[in-house]
């Protein structure tokens, strides 16, 4: 066990955050700590860290073992360039690079008894220096940075020009370099683009220490962590696997609860209705059984109804006309930025009913295309028509919508001018404002309830073609869900910019992919462009090469269909590659799954010698230490096997 919070107590005044928690983390295990906005686990790291004071319990670091921590916000000292800044996480090797260096030069001067001291020492500092990697070290910052999304051209930017973002992931490219024995991630694929996430997840996968991960991220959560900590309503609770698994899970224990609930209920009327039944007879014998049974009816834990059984907010989008079957088409759109081409002539049309999510790297222009459809910017050439009947809601990650200056609820009533005050209070209610919340001036708001009065917008516009930047960013898990199903239950036609994976595979039913200034299309969901989007890159790589020894001098973007058609591999060779790649994925699941088995198992062996009648009972406890050391090794062997699957 490398970190162990025992009966941890934090209030905030009235508002409790955690009580009498409890929660520990092994070596090299990775945890995902989750709950609703404002539920306390940003509190938690803090008093992980120390940051926070408890009010009661104790939290136990493992002797000489380092922590880590990626906060949400992040101040840069000026001065250094990105480059520079990272590098300082690899001080001390540096450091001693330089002494190296110099003995280098000193022992050129030097001879006999001095020179054989020196050397010596030389010898001592240089195998440290091996043991460290250190004549690997330029390279792991300059994969870390090139990892965490910046080009090469960007490592001589000063720290204090940085974006918030930027210096998120420079703190985040310094904290894994360090190598702490364990990381605490407070949000870190905030402001990552999807290559990025992808590139983490297999970094803090392979990562050989511990890992508390804070994310709203649930693909991610997915891939790296096999074990969740739950906080809700001042409670903990550990679940072992995945995200998914900790759903399925926590989904099993919400039905059967409120099954539990909704059963006493049943007895509680039950009981009230022989109760006064009995009391009508009104005699000596049936009152003292109704007394009876009050007592009894006193003396019963009420179970309290799950929290979580009835959602907070209320959301629901219908279209007020439905559209033609043409919605969108887009012809030959080009938009520049000074001397950057974010795309050129770019084509493609919408169809009504269809989800259609736009991905791509950061910068590429994703935001840019769904502000000139939005008209808020121009593009430079080519234009777009709307199809008949066509009525557009839009939300913009920046929330341009709103209005600084005005309050949630003048927002809402200049907008929607027919609507009266108890009907705009129930559209708020249903986003979570009630009573004088109302009132909070917009520029006064967090990001998460700048969204809510954004989606309130929404709801109220009865668009019948929706366009949406970003719409997952500030909510939590359970805002997504309730977002997924009112876009999944919408009749109309969606197009959307996300880089939220789980999202995208829950909604959408195309992908555009902005991709070297131009599109590609995969008919599917976020699994299905996975599964397709290296086939279609090694045929688009061919026709690429056989366009290029054609002696055409500038290469056009490939559709979906010229680069399946231009493709030189045969189909034989493609079945034979395709069969291998699922051949790959297939062990790598395996392999997956043994490792999340052997975890889970090794988990349980810890439980249960902690029982008295095991520790107790000294053959059990060889037993069960035999195969704990057993499933130790095979870990190993699975881990090493799982990388080289990956790679």
């Amino acid at each position: 066990m490398i970190l162990a919070c025992q009966n941890i107590e934090k209030s905030f005044g009235e508002q409790s955050i955690v009580r009498n928690g409890s929660f520990h983390i092994e070596e090299r295990e990775k945890a995902a700590l989750v709950g609703v906005n404002g539920a306390g686990k940003s509190t938690i790291l803090k008093m992980i860290m120390g940051e926070e004071p408890l009010d009661g319990g104790n939290i136990v670091l493992a002797k000489g073992k380092t922590i880590g921590y990626l906060a949400q916000h992040q101040n840069l000292a000026p001065g250094n360039t990105i480059y520079e800044e990272v590098r300082t996480a690899k001080a001390d090797i540096l450091e001693m690079e330089q002494q190296l260096r110099a003995i280098e030069k000193e022992m050129k001067s030097l001879t006999g008894e001095a020179l054989e001291n020196r050397l010596e020492t030389y010898n001592r500092l240089q195998s440290a220096f091996e043991d460290r990697n250190g004549y690997a070290c330029e390279s792991e910052i300059v994969g870390v940075l090139k990892g965490l999304g910046f080009s090469e051209e960007d490592f001589s930017k000063q720290t204090d020009t940085l974006s918030g973002g930027q210096k998120t992931r420079v703190s985040l490219g310094k904290l894994l370099l360090t190598t702490p024995d364990i990381l605490l991630l407070d949000e870190p694929t905030n402001h990552l683009d999807m290559s990025s996430i992808a590139w983490l997840e297999t970094y803090l996968i392979n990562y050989p220490g511990a890992v508390l991960i804070v994310s709203h991220d649930r693909y991610f959560l997915n891939r790296v962590v096999t074990k969740v900590v739950e906080i809700e309503n001042g409670e903990l609770r550990m679940y072992m696997g995945n995200y998914k698994a900790y759903a399925e899970k926590k989904q099993q224990l919400r039905d059967a609860r409120l099954k539990e609930y909704l059963n006493q209920q049943r007895e509680i009327k039950h009981q009230q209705a022989v109760i006064e039944k009995l009391r009508s007879f009104n005699r000596e014998k049936s009152i003292k059984r109704a007394e009876s049974r009050e007592k009894m009816l006193d003396k019963m834990q009420v179970i309290e109804k799950p929290a979580d059984s009835v959602r907070e907010i209320h959301f629901a989008l219908e279209p007020a006309v439905i559209s033609g079957n043409d919605v969108l088409s887009v012809e030959g759109l080009t938009k520049s930025f000074d001397s950057q081409v974010l795309f050129e002539n770019v084509s493609f049309d919408i169809r009504r009913g269809e989800h259609v999510a736009v991905i791509g790297d950061n910068g590429t222009g994703k935001t840019t295309l769904l502000k000139i459809l939005n008209q808020v910017i121009k593009a430079d050439a080519g234009s777009f028509t709307l199809g008949a009947k066509v009525q557009i809601g839009y939300y913009d990650q920046e929330y341009h919508v709103l209005h600084d200056d005005k309050t949630i609820f003048q927002e809402i009533s200049d907008a929607y001018p027919d609507m009266n005050n108890t009907q705009i209070r129930n559209t708020l209610a249903a986003f979570q404002f009630t009573g004088d919340d109302v009132f909070k001036v917009i520029s006064s708001l967090s990001g998460g309830e700048k969204g809510r009065v954004s989606l309130a917008k929404l709801m109220l516009s009865e668009a019948n073609f929706l366009i949406l930047d970003e719409p997952t960013n500030h909510l939590d898990i359970t805002s997504k869900e309730i977002l997924e199903e009112a876009l999944n239950d919408y009749s109309g036609t969606i197009l959307y910019v996300s880089h939220d994976r789980y999202f995208i595979n829950q909604t959408a039913t195309r992908i555009l992919e902005l991709v070297n200034k131009n599109f590609v299309n995969y008919i599917g969901n976020y699994d299905y462009y996975l599964e397709k989007r290296e086939e279609l890159t090694r045929a688009a790589a061919a026709a690429a090469s056989s366009t290029s020894t054609a002696g055409v001098s500038s290469p056009q973007p490939i559709s979906l269909q010229e680069s399946s058609a231009g493709s030189k591999q045969s189909w034989q060779e493609q079945k034979e590659q395709q069969a291998r790649e699922r051949k790959r994925l297939n062990d790598l699941k395996k392999t997956e799954e043994e490792i999340a088995r052997l975890e889970s198992r090794n988990a349980e062996i810890d439980q249960t010698l902690t029982l008295e009648e095991v520790y107790s009972n000294s053959q059990k406890c060889q037993e069960l230490s035999s195969e704990r050391a057993d499933n130790d090794a095979r870990l190993e062997e699975l881990y090493e096997q799982w990388e080289m699957l990956a790679e």
